[in-house]
Formats: structure tokens, C-alpha cells, sequence
């Protein structure tokens, strides 16, 4: 291997780094070192894998066996890490709405009661005048 093919290789390898850094950032794996916080976006996450799998399609037959594998498990990687970062959103939201809807089940509950509760106190209200009627006389 010649010089500069070793240069091209090196500097490949670099670019495909940089693509994958930015996936783990953007997945929320990695802090990002400019804020130094840890952020998660999905839509450039997909941006990111969509960049390496284009660079994959466009170089077929131009990289060596050890580009071509480094890539290749590269992109793998990613994809199953994005997949299982999309199914935990799903369950997270499908959670949130079982939250909300027990939520909003609990509140009908609680609003049922008062409703028996307050009409409780409105039968009881309408004894009692009755009952007060019937007082007994005082005794001398």
C-alpha cells in the first residue's frame, strides 16, 4: 500500500468516525462536547446512518476489505442502536397515554363519588327538616 492510499484510508476511516460520533450524540449515548450535555434527535440520527449508508453505496468496489468492514459494522451498529431508541420512545409514549388514561379514569372516579356524596347530602338535608319537627315537648 502506497503512501498516499494509507493517507485515504486513515482519513476515510476519520470521516466515518465523525459520522458515527455524531449518530451516538444525537442518540443521547454520548455527552455533546460543545454543550456538554447529553441530547437526543432522532430525525438526525436517521440523517446521520442515511450519510454512512449513501457513502457505503457510492464507494461499493473503491474501499479496501478493512474500509468496507469497518463501515459496514459501523452502519450495523448504528441501525440497531436507532431501533431500539425508537421502540423505547414508542413504549414511553404508549406508557404516557396508559398514564393519562388512568389518569383521566381515576378523575371520572373521584367525580362519580362527589356526585353520589353530594346527592347523599341533599336526601339527608331533606330528612332532617322532618326530624326536627318531631321534637318532643319540654318537660316541667
Amino acid at each position: 500500500m502506497t503512501e498516499n492510499n494509507q493517507k485515504n484510508e486513515a482519513l476515510f476511516m476519520q470521516l466515518i468516525f465523525t459520522f458515527q460520533t455524531a449518530a451516538w450524540q444525537q442518540m443521547g449515548k454520548i455527552k455533546n462536547p460543545l454543550t456538554d450535555k447529553v441530547e437526543r434527535d432522532i430525525n438526525q440520527v436517521r440523517f446521520s446512518i442515511d450519510m454512512l449508508d449513501m457513502i457505503r453505496t457510492k464507494t461499493q468496489g473503491n474501499l479496501s476489505e478493512n474500509e468496507k468492514m469497518y463501515l459496514d459494522k459501523v452502519i450495523s451498529e448504528l441501525q440497531l442502536n436507532f431501533v431500539a431508541e425508537v421502540n423505547k420512545d414508542q413504549k414511553e409514549k404508549e406508557q404516557g397515554e396508559e398514564k393519562k388514561e388512568d389518569k383521566t379514569q381515576e378523575e371520572s372516579r373521584k367525580e362519580e363519588k362527589k356526585e353520589e356524596t353530594s346527592g347523599d347530602t341533599e336526601k339527608t338535608a331533606r330528612k332532617e327538616p322532618k326530624k326536627r319537627a318531631k321534637k318532643q315537648p319540654k318537660k316541667k
